[in-house]
């Protein structure tokens, strides 16, 4: 089981990181655009810097997730996944619950609204807007978010389930 969430994770990985990838070449186009329309051709796109803003937030956010699972996010204690056995496990189990305390909230807001309504959550208030300069729903980009995190979530519990299987150093994953 540790193996199959593993994998799903590490192939959830990389579509984020292609994502991430078509996320940043997205932004660079848009943006060098906006420099070409604006210096050049005088007549600046009104469009381009809202989608280079929005192209950011998916390409930081998925490559956030991605490097979570790479362990090359900011750690207190980088050498805590180098630690074996019982006390490995205690000190994941530690750094794991900090992650699901940090996490929780922002995907059950992502969803959900006061009195666990669905139609007051960020994702449903955010389905009724509509781009101020694009004619996309604002919900394309306010997805970004529920989906990272939820894709930390499935980092975290692959990490932990390798670490229960005995399968070594955390750090050998990627």
């Amino acid at each position: 089981m540790a193996r199959f969430i593993d994998r799903l994770s590490a192939r959830l990985n990389t579509v984020a990181l292609w994502g991430a990838i078509i996320a940043v070449a997205l932004m660079v186009v848009a943006a060098g655009w906006q420099v070409v329309a604006r210096y050049l051709l005088a007549a600046p796109p009104i469009w381009t810097e809202e989608l280079a803003r929005y192209a950011m937030v998916w390409a930081g956010l998925l490559g956030a997730s991605c490097a979570f699972r790479a362990k090359a996010d900011p750690a207190l204690f980088p050498a805590m996944a180098s630690i074996a056995g019982a006390r490995g496990l205690i000190l994941s189990a530690i750094r794991g619950t900090g992650v699901v305390l940090f996490i929780t909230p922002i995907i059950y807001y992502s969803l959900f609204g006061p009195g666990f309504n669905l139609a007051r959550g960020y994702i449903a208030r955010l389905a009724g807007r509509s781009a101020e300069t694009m004619d996309l729903p604002m919900v394309a980009f306010g997805l970004a978010i529920p989906i990272a995190f939820s894709l930390v979530t499935l980092h975290l519990a692959a990490a932990f389930a390798m670490r229960l299987a005995g399968s070594g150093n955390e750090k050998e994953r990627t």
